[in-house]
């Protein structure tokens, strides 16, 4: 195979070798053969152009993931060492290894600095990657408000003339992106890019424009999500189709234990919501599991995990007479100073800086007036889906989780 067999002198080659069963570097040579023989190299390199289409991925992204596969020589030519070297780093690494590599790729013009024309770049190229379309910087496009939703959870620091990320800066962006973190971890992994998506089903009578959860949106929440929940969402609660009534929201999802995700469109302009890993049920206190999280979506995209300060992840209260007990839904935080709450009359909440999850106020300011509010129920994979029934007040089908699937461990509550 020629250059695949000079492999004993190189020392990084051969630790990298040690990562891999005999079987994965037989699978590594077989996909070095493919490509060098696409190449038209007589099997000794594989080609930028081959080496792109390859990962799915043109432009400067592709281009810095070439760049840094042949350890940055600038000759063209990825051979089946640098192969070997690289997925050893990029699949078979520690977590900082992996961390460190993916930093790097956001180094799109290689001069150590990691700025917001380079996010731009990598972002535009992941977007256009996953949902088939050119993302571009056109003025007023949407396409480019979501580029810069995730650029606006990024932090900056000056270094210089110009504002650079920096490492720590980078892993604080990934744990609040984990979908994007997730896709730049995956290059060299070739899959369906559709599989990190959810199909997002609705109603006939419900005009897209009228829906918050945009796929891009979707993309981000299911970051924090595993596979088998990014299979189907289905939009059971729309304020705008529905009224805005609490009653209808509980009778529309009462779907047995599924999990939902709800979303906030508030006066302001602001997006957010929660997703809920446990049923909206009557309680007269918190409960719920560590699986629940915060989300924003706009003006900015951050996702906010547990932290473990407390338990109070869930609370739906439902025709409670004591004051103690606010009658609504909320996630986090404690009793009228929730990280996320809407009244049982739908028409007001609010959202404070929050221990449970991390996160800040989700708002433009703590007191929040809904204008739209919309519940989508997460169908896991092996959903039963034959055995379809009216939901009370909807057309909507009622599906009924396959029990197996939720393996969830209830926390007993806990005060902030």
């Amino acid at each position: 195979m020629g250059n695949s067999e000079s492999s004993s002198t190189n020392p990084r080659f051969a630790s990298a070798s040690r990562a891999f069963s005999l079987n994965e570097l037989e699978d590594l040579r077989s996909l070095f053969t493919s490509l060098a023989a696409q190449s038209q190299t007589d099997g000794k390199y594989v080609t930028l152009p081959v080496f792109k289409a390859y990962i799915g991925i043109d432009g400067p992204l592709g281009d810095r993931m070439f760049d840094l596969m042949t350890q940055k020589r600038k000759d063209q030519k990825l051979t089946f060492e640098d192969l070997v070297i690289a997925k050893g780093t990029y699949e078979k690494g520690t977590n900082d290894d992996i961390e460190e590599f993916v930093y790097q790729l956001l180094d799109i013009n290689g001069d150590g600095i990691v700025g917001r024309s380079g996010l731009e770049a990598v972002l535009t190229a992941m977007l256009g990657n996953l949902f088939h379309q050119e993302y571009s910087k056109s003025k007023g496009d949407s396409r480019d408000e979501i580029v810069d939703i995730f650029i606006n959870a990024a932090t900056f620091t000056k270094d210089g003339a110009e504002s650079n990320m920096s490492f720590e800066d980078f892993r604080k962006w990934c744990s609040l992106l984990p979908s994007v973190r997730k896709f730049l971890g995956s290059l060299m992994i070739p899959s369906d890019p559709g599989s990190q998506i959810p199909q997002l089903l609705h109603q006939d009578n419900i005009h897209p424009s009228l829906i918050l959860l945009r796929k891009e949106y979707a993309w981000h929440i299911g970051g924090a999500l595993p596979q088998h929940e990014l299979d189907e969402w289905k939009l059971l609660y729309h304020s705008s189709v529905h009224g805005q009534s609490f009653n209808t929201f509980l009778g529309n999802i009462q779907n047995d234990e599924g999990r939902t995700v709800l979303l906030i469109k508030d006066k302001e302009g602001y997006v957010y919501g929660g997703y809920a890993s446990q049923p909206w049920d009557r309680h007269a206190d918190f409960y719920g599991d560590m699986k629940s999280f915060l989300f924003q979506l706009f003006p900015k995209a951050s996702i906010f995990r547990p932290t473990g300060a407390n338990h109070n992840l869930q609370w739906c209260a439902v025709n409670f007479s004591s004051e103690s007990i606010p009658n609504g839904i909320g996630f986090g935080g404690k009793v009228n100073h929730f990280g996320l709450f809407l009244s049982a009359n739908f028409d007001q909440g609010h959202t404070f800086v929050c221990t449970t999850f991390g996160s800040p106020c989700l708002s433009k300011t703590h007191q929040i007036y809904p204008e739209v509010i919309e519940c989508w129920g997460v169908v896991p994979h092996k959903v039963e889906k034959d055995r379809p029934e009216v939901i009370k007040g909807t057309v909507l089908e009622r599906f009924k989780e396959d029990r197996h699937m939720l393996n969830m461990v209830g926390l007993a509550n806990s005060s902030e």
